[in-house]
């Protein structure tokens, strides 16, 4: 068990709560955390690069000069790639770069990153996030805790956390269904409704 520090939303500590260690104490493994993100990005990634093949540029299909007796070299067509105004050999087309990651192994790296981050004194939890959606409000009692990077961890119900921290650039608010290992690397601390980090145990445990 790893025990942590409850906190309310005036910085002022209430209780204390035990983390399951299998979570908040798992050993650091780079390498998955490192495919953990290579699979995030990739899931992101748009793949609409394209290019013009020979069948798809502007031009005749009529052969522009008889095969012999000009000579100048044969040509079929003027979209042929050698020309400057031809296709694209081999150029890059629409594709889905995304790929399924293991769910055991996906879980492992966020337990990973989230025990790192408890080992490092980087994780908060609030009793309960109450605000209103007013961004210089939200911003007045954040200023109150000490994070540089923060990612905030609630449910999606909490529509006035979302709100009012959607135009502060070094803060990010979440659902807990939505944590993972990119997110977690990014921002440098993360903070935990005490609801949400329950929710978020009974999933990483399953």
């Amino acid at each position: 068990m790893a025990k942590i520090k409850i906190k309310n939303i005036r910085c002022d500590e209430v209780s204390e709560m035990d983390l399951p260690g299998d979570i908040f104490d798992y050993p650091l493994k780079e390498h998955l955390i490192y495919e953990a993100v290579k699979n995030f990005r990739a899931n992101r990634r748009q793949g609409t690069a394209a290019t013009k093949t020979r069948g798809k540029v502007s031009g005749s299909g009529r052969k522009p000069w008889r095969q012999k007796g000009t000579g100048r070299a044969r040509v079929g067509s003027i979209r042929s790639p050698l020309w400057r105004t031809g296709g694209i050999t081999f150029g890059p087309q629409p594709r889905d770069y995304s790929y399924k990651m293991p769910k055991k192994a996906r879980r492992n790296a966020l337990k990973s990153v989230l025990s790192d981050k408890m080992r490092n004194d980087r994780i908060m939890v609030i009793d309960k996030i109450d605000v209103k959606d007013k961004t210089k409000e939200t911003l007045s009692m954040l200023k109150k805790f000490d994070f540089d990077k923060l990612l905030i961890v609630d449910k999606k119900e909490n529509s006035n956390l979302l709100l009012s921290t959607r135009n502060i650039p070094y803060v990010k608010a979440i659902d807990f269904s939505e944590i993972n290992v990119y997110d977690s690397l990014k921002y440098n601390y993360i903070m935990f409704s005490v609801e949400a980090v329950n929710q978020l145990v009974e999933v990483l445990k399953k």
